[in-house]
């Protein structure tokens, strides 16, 4: 019938990369694979192609654009 909510935000959190934090690069896997560059600073396996089809970049450029920087969480 129904799904519980908290069954279907699980399902969802298992596909990112560190569920309940603030990457939202998703989950490497055999179907999945970490190959691809950032299209910003174009470090190598930064992202997955399905983290390229939603248009992201790599973590540590996402934190720069967002104002964070390492030792700095907010």
């Amino acid at each position: 019938m129904f799904q519980r909510y908290e069954d279907h935000d699980d399902g969802l959190r298992a596909q990112f990369q560190s569920p309940g934090e603030r990457s939202a690069l998703r989950r490497a896997g055999r179907s999945n694979p970490r190959c691809l560059p950032c299209p910003t600073c174009g470090r190598p396996d930064r992202l997955t192609p399905a983290d390229r089809a939603h248009g992201y970049q790599c973590d540590e450029c996402a934190d720069r654009d967002e104002g964070r920087s390492f030792g700095m969480d907010g």
